[in-house]
């Protein structure tokens, strides 16, 4: 698994938990202590080590710990990056939603090593149903944080789901936009000020 996800993980418990959680987590896993190099792959097996090593640690269920790392992806500081990157996708959360297919192909530009998997949008009304394909586990809850973190990011009322994983590791998550201008979003600038 490319190295970005991992060290991804890596500083979310760093950040979030500090340096004695991801040691303590990273050494359980047999993960290196000192960190993953981004633009390297890693046995798939370790990061699930890893996600269910951190998990013990903080005494959380591995789904949820997943959903706070998409949350942080988005809304911590270290990563505005991202969230920088997802903002271009659409002026408000209804038009990001409406791009979520194309994503993979956008990440591809950006970091070629880095494979999202398929991505299909189905919406009905105010309900949007996001098929993620196969090829990344535990993706579905990480897209939920993701997406809520973007929604509040937007100023929507969203309420957010993850379905099972299927055999195949495919999943869906279920967005169901209530409200679209709920609160005042975060600024954002295409250019800079």
């Amino acid at each position: 698994m490319n190295g970005l996800i991992n060290r991804a993980i890596q500083c979310f418990l760093r950040d979030g938990w500090g340096g004695a959680a991801w040691a303590d987590a990273a050494r359980a896993a047999g993960a290196p202590v000192a960190g993953f190099e981004p633009l390297l792959d890693y046995d798939p097996a370790l990061t699930g080590r890893l996600v269910a090593a951190a998990a013990a640690r903080l005494d959380r269920a591995p789904d949820c710990l997943l959903e706070d790392l998409g949350t942080y992806l988005v809304s911590h500081p270290s990563r505005a990056g991202v969230r920088r990157l997802l903002r271009f996708a659409g002026p408000d959360f209804r038009e990001f939603l409406q791009t979520l297919e194309d994503l993979p192909a956008r990440v591809r530009l950006a970091l070629p090593d880095l494979v999202l998997p398929a991505m299909q949008l189905r919406q009905e009304g105010n309900l949007y149903l996001l098929r993620l394909g196969p090829g990344v586990p535990g993706i579905a809850p990480v897209a939920v944080g993701l997406l809520r973190a973007m929604a509040d990011d937007y100023g929507a009322l969203a309420v957010l789901s993850a379905g099972p994983e299927a055999a195949d590791g495919s999943a869906e998550v279920t967005i169901r936009l209530l409200d679209e201008g709920f609160a005042a979003g975060r600024d954002f600038l295409l250019g800079r000020a």
